[in-house]
Parts: structure tokens; C-alpha cells; sequence
């Protein structure tokens, strides 16, 4: 399947581009409260870009929204000009801190959101320093979630599985990388998780009997 032209070489480095310039000319937005809080710094980036994003890809696209509720899949989306439903998930990341493990996705949702090939779950990585409540944007990532190498990704046990950033300090972009190639190599990760995760189960399982018997004997 042909990419995004949104996510083709050149116009994914233009729409970083302006991401960040964007950011790095906002007058400044945080308090002193705020900047120590890596998730009020969250919550502030993806109000701007959520206001202005629209703007920076709108030769690129149509049908911009940004309505969505807290645990949706994307905090906006738009459709490209080949029709294309592209949603967005921002992700940021302080520079200088403990690694972090940022959820993306469940597996489950993203697998039923690929069965249509116009689909597209996006990433907009911001990794930022703040200095004297000023904050800088570094870094600015966009891609699909196919151009993640799996070595920089991990599964995260909670409900059918979600997938996690390993470390957010360390990003593994692959941009040859195709969705087919991607998602095989997903259902590959899942049907080595999950044997693990029963195992652990018939532990735990095994584990309340013992407690279950104890509590009976007193």
C-alpha cells in the first residue's frame, strides 16, 4: 500500500518543522507550578497543537477535529487530500528525566483500526527542556506507528495488551518499514506475550489457593 503523502519524505520533515517552530515562538505559557509538572507541560503542548495544527497541514488535508474525550485514540484527527483518516496521539517527553514507558495503544484497537488501509494512527513526539519556566522544543517526531522499530517498543500488560514507548529517551524510526511487514511482525510480539502472561496467571492462580487454604485452616 502507498503512503500518506502526509508521512512522505519532505513533507513529514516540513510539518516537524513547523511544529516546532510553532512551540519555540509561543509567548511564554508556564508558570513555575507547571513547568515542574511533566504532565500540566503535557496538557498545555497539546492545547496549542490542538489550535493550531489545522493550520500547519491544512495543505495536506480537510476535516480537521480536535473534539475528541480524555481515553480516545487520538487527541485530533484530520482527513488527507486522497481521503486518508489520519488520527493523532501527542506524546511529550522532558528532556534529563528517568526513562519513561508512554502508552500508545492498545493492540486490540489498533488491529480492528487497521482492517481499513486508509487508517492511520500517528505519533506527534515532542521531546522539550525547560529552563526558568521557558520551555524549548529539541526534538519533533511524526510518523505512523509502522515507522517505530519494534526494538524501541514493548507490550505492556493491561487488558488485551497495550503497546508502550520502551524508553522515551530512545526512539528506533524505520521509515522503510511497511505496514504489512509491521503488523505481522505485531501478531509475532502478541503469540510470544501471551503464553507468558498465562503462565504467570497459573502462578497467581496457584498462589490464592495456597492463601484460600491457609485462611480456611484458621
Amino acid at each position: 500500500m502507498k503512503i500518506s503523502q502526509v508521512f512522505q519524505k519532505g513533507n513529514r520533515e516540513h510539518i516537524e518543522k513547523s511544529v516546532k517552530d510553532l512551540i519555540n515562538n509561543q509567548k511564554s505559557f508556564l508558570s513555575q507550578a507547571t513547568a515542574s509538572s511533566p504532565r500540566a507541560v503535557g496538557d498545555a503542548l497539546q492545547e496549542i497543537l490542538s489550535d493550531n495544527f489545522a493550520k500547519i497541514i491544512q495543505s495536506f488535508s480537510k476535516n480537521y477535529s480536535a473534539k475528541f474525550a480524555r481515553r480516545a485514540m487520538a487527541d485530533f484527527a484530520f482527513t488527507d487530500t486522497d481521503d486518508n483518516y489520519c488520527v493523532v496521539d501527542v506524546k511529550t517527553h522532558r528532556e534529563n528525566t528517568s526513562f519513561n514507558m508512554p502508552n500508545l495503544t492498545s493492540v486490540e484497537r489498533l488491529a480492528r483500526f487497521y482492517e481499513d488501509d486508509k487508517n492511520y494512527f500517528s505519533i506527534l513526539f515532542i521531546r522539550y527542556s525547560v529552563s526558568e519556566n521557558r520551555l524549548s522544543v529539541k526534538e519533533v517526531h511524526f510518523l505512523p506507528i509502522e515507522f517505530l522499530a519494534w526494538e524501541c517498543l514493548t507490550i505492556g500488560a493491561l487488558g488485551w495488551g497495550q503497546i508502550q514507548i520502551a524508553n522515551a529517551n530512545r526512539l528506533v524510526i524505520d521509515e522503510k518499514m511497511t505496514r504489512e511487514k509491521w503488523m505481522i511482525a505485531l501478531c509475532d510480539v502478541m503469540l510470544e506475550f501471551y503464553p507468558r502472561e498465562i503462565e504467570k496467571i497459573s502462578e497467581r492462580i496457584e498462589y490464592f489457593k495456597k492463601v484460600r487454604a491457609k485462611w480456611e485452616q484458621k
